[in-house]
């Protein structure tokens, strides 16, 4: 065997000698395994040394740099928070009279991991509250961080259940909105919800700078959410929201909204709505809609449900009790729309006050006839009588005269044909032909408004502009907003599309509306030692042949320089449904009482 060596020992046995052993061919030399071996040792090394050092740094970076942010998102972890809300700011009316306030309330609640005796907590809640048992249990035994049993506790409540000192059972104070005098003006100023966030009307109009920002309780707990003895309830206090001051006057608002309700009482009527308005300004005085309802209790019918609405869902019946007719609803304004028509008659050169018209009872337009109120006829008439009178067959060739582009032009200029851009949620759109569809008989129709809708607050803002020397104002309730102390935060302007008519028309017209006060339509509401002028409607309601009727007057004061104008709708009478009987007579008892207030009288 060559290459190997054997060596007997001492014992006698043979030994081999493989120290020069021969080198195979793919076997390492053994100074390469120990390099490759070193090698790895110091990349795992180096590894782990600079994961350490970024571990160290993100560390640092955490504790140092990002302390105060971790700091307080472990405040976070084992604070509870409780809100307080804030005082709503409140609504007053031209003079200051607060027409919306808060009245203290208490919110009930319950910190499960925090109630010692259920048992004793149930039977308190039950009896204070008055609410079911099986309801109360179920809350109380409720695993949440705080469980809200009921808000809107009356103060006193609220004083006697922290008095029992149980634990778990927290009760703060909140706030609930009031309305001092009940029904007055509800489907102007709406009402809030049990987070006192707007509902409807100028308190969802305007809730953005009547709600403030609410604040917070923060209480330091445990990991179990127990709270922790001697420490120390964090506040953040609540920011109040601004007082919103409007333009209602409250004297003339109650005696608006008890003429519209002593009337829809006698009338027999659906409703009845009354509107006064500053023309010159767009500010509105009083809007009343009988019936109205409370707004302390804004959820309960303010009438016997009909028959007929015995199956409707009540959320739709309460959707209709706060729908404002003056804004939210559209109707067909019948004679009164005649004071447009005539005004685009006159501004446009198509009739002057020197133009007659002969009445025969009845005009033929196209393939129909349509008659007057006055079936005999009235005769040859100048263009002022026909306005006195209210004849249909004079206006219908009025309306003729000046064209369907003409008369779409001033329907456009006097804001009809638009919304009045007031100052409430839910306003509706004219309901009206296009243009290029208008044939003869729809001219003619529309002529003494008839065949289209329109609000009563686009027709009152028409005539404003009529009467106010040709100004269209924007119709508004709010003037300013401002603090707890009075201090004016926010003044609220409006648009004037100045020289929608030209003053000259604007002047003749009020000349014109103050002989039909004088010795037409609207004598009765004509007032001895008072300069009044207006025009009356009756309006036939759709179906045609119903017999259902819209009585309407509009009035103002004083004609030569008018500061103040007045609407009453009075929707479906029974019995006698004129305007001129029985519309003009309520706004001569509302301009009887109101303009010696406001200290208007004949020029």
């Amino acid at each position: 065997m060559a290459g190997i060596r054997k060596n007997v020992n001492n014992n006698g046995r043979i030994e081999r000698n493989a120290s020069k052993e021969a080198w195979q061919p793919g076997s390492a030399p053994a100074g390469g395994l120990k390099t490759r071996h070193r090698k790895k040792v110091l990349v795992m090394s180096a590894s782990v040394l600079l994961a350490m050092l970024m571990l160290c740094g993100r560390l640092a970076y955490v504790m140092v740099f990002c302390s105060s942010y971790y700091l307080a998102r472990a405040a976070e972890l084992h604070e509870r928070e409780r809100s307080i809300k804030a005082s709503r700011g409140r609504i007053l009316d031209a003079n200051g009279v607060v027409l919306a306030s808060n009245k203290t309330v208490c919110t009930v609640s319950v910190i499960h991991s925090q109630v010692k005796d259920p048992e004793a907590v149930i039977s308190m809640l039950v009896s204070e509250l008055g609410l079911e048992e099986d309801d109360v249990r179920k809350r109380v035994g409720k695993v949440t961080s705080i469980e809200r049993i009921k808000s809107n506790v009356e103060k006193e409540t609220g004083d006697r259940i922290r008095a029992y000192n149980l634990d778990g059972v927290k009760v703060d104070e909140d706030y609930k909105r009031y309305y001092p005098y009940g029904e007055l003006a509800s489907k102007v100023l709406g009402f809030t919800g049990s987070d006192n966030q707007g509902i409807v009307g100028l308190e969802a109009k305007y809730d953005a700078y009547l709600a403030g920002e609410n604040g917070k309780i923060l209480t330091l707990t445990d990991a179990w959410g127990v709270e922790l003895d001697g420490s120390e309830e964090g506040r953040q206090e609540p920011v109040a929201g601004s007082d919103l001051y409007i333009s209602i006057d409250y004297n003339i608002q109650s005696y608006a909204q008890q003429l519209a309700e002593r009337t829809m009482v006698q009338k027999g009527a659906k409703r009845v709505s009354i509107i006064v308005m500053n023309p010159q300004n767009g500010e509105l005085m009083a809007m009343a809609n009988a019936p109205e309802y409370d707004l302390n209790n804004p959820y309960e019918l303010n009438a016997p449900v009909p028959e007929e609405d015995a199956e409707k869902p009540k959320i739709d019946l309460l959707n209709q009790m706060w729908r404002n007719f003056c804004i939210n609803d559209t109707y067909e304004p019948g004679s009164v729309f005649k004071m447009v028509t005539a005004t685009a008659a006159l501004e446009t050169g198509a009739v002057t006050l020197n133009d007659s018209f002969t009445c025969s009872g009845a005009a033929v337009v196209a393939d129909r006839r349509i008659r007057c109120h006055k079936t005999t006829g009235h005769g040859t008439q100048t263009f002022t009588e026909t306005v006195m009178n209210s004849c249909n067959p004079a206006f219908i060739e009025w309306g003729r005269r000046v064209g369907t582009d003409q008369f779409y032009s001033y329907l456009g200029k006097l804001g009809l044909l638009e919304k009045t851009g007031i100052d409430l949620p839910g306003e509706a759109s004219t309901i009206i032909h296009k243009k290029e569809n208008v044939g003869e008989v729809e001219l003619a129709t529309m002529s003494f408004g008839q065949s289209f809708q329109i609000t009563p607050m686009q027709m009152l803002r028409a005539a404003a502009a009529i009467v106010n020397g040709g100004n269209l104002v924007t119709p508004h309730f709010a003037v300013k907003t401002a603090t707890p102390d009075g201090q004016t935060v926010q003044e609220f302007t409006y648009e004037v599309e100045t020289d929608a008519i030209e003053r000259e028309t604007s002047d003749t017209m009020r000349g014109i509306l103050k002989q039909v006060v004088e010795s037409g339509g609207g004598s009765k509401a004509y007032i001895e030692g008072f300069s009044i002028g207006g025009k009356t409607a009756t309006s036939q309601k759709l179906p045609r042949g119903s017999g259902k009727y819209i009585a309407s007057f509009i009035g103002f004061s004083s004609v030569e320089n008018p500061r103040v104008i007045a609407m009453c709708m009075i929707d479906e009478p029974q019995g006698v449904y004129y305007g001129g009987t029985i519309a003009a007579p309520v706004i001569r008892e509302l301009y009887e009482n109101i303009l010696p207030y406001l200290e208007i009288y004949g020029d």
